[in-house]
């Protein structure tokens, strides 16, 4: 009886292993070369498809970046021809602008030549008057007057202190003698 305990214990059920089982990870088959070789080309598709379905979105996407690339070159590009237009046509109108604004300086000394005209038509008419009335009627300075004194022929002109008043001076034309 024992022997039976024995044996039902060991096989955990009615039926009894078989002395000769082998696990099916374990046992052996038999294939051809070609076979082998499908079966391993076809796990290697397998296991590559999902690879080179992601490749193709990558170089689809770097296509598209490509092209975004060249549109954002050629628009850069573009900007720069703007910019450089713009950059010329600021040029053009800063030069108009100081050519508006300061109009051409006349040749050296046609102002003290005309002031000195005014002088001699000022003192024809009223043969004498003091410095500071020339000064106003001219619209010139003090420092200025004494230049244009410093010009005058004092062959035909006489500078002299007012009569009365010292500290005031008066131009006046000299009696010429014909």
């Amino acid at each position: 009886m024992s022997e039976i305990a024995t044996a039902s214990i060991n096989t955990f059920g009615t039926t009894s292993p078989k002395a000769d089982f082998v696990p099916p990870s374990e046992r052996l088959i038999t294939m051809t070369i070609g076979q082998l070789q499908d079966l391993i080309k076809e796990a290697v598709e397998k296991a590559i498809l999902p690879l080179q379905e992601r490749i193709e979105s990558l170089e689809a996407t770097v296509a598209r970046q490509d092209e975004k690339i060249a549109a954002l070159e050629s628009t850069a590009s573009l900007h720069e021809e703007n910019l450089f237009i713009q950059l010329r046509l600021i040029g053009q109108l800063r030069e108009a602008a100081q050519k508006t604004a300061t109009p051409p300086a006349p040749p050296k000394g046609t102002k003290t030549l005309a002031r000195l005209a005014k002088i001699d038509e000022i003192l024809k008419t009223r043969r004498a008057t003091t410095l500071k009335e020339l000064e106003r009627i001219l619209g010139i300075d003090r420092a200025t007057m004494t230049r244009l004194l410093a010009r005058l022929d004092m062959r035909r002109y006489e500078i002299h202190s007012r009569p009365g008043d010292d500290r005031e001076k008066v131009l006046r034309l000299k009696a010429q003698i014909r």
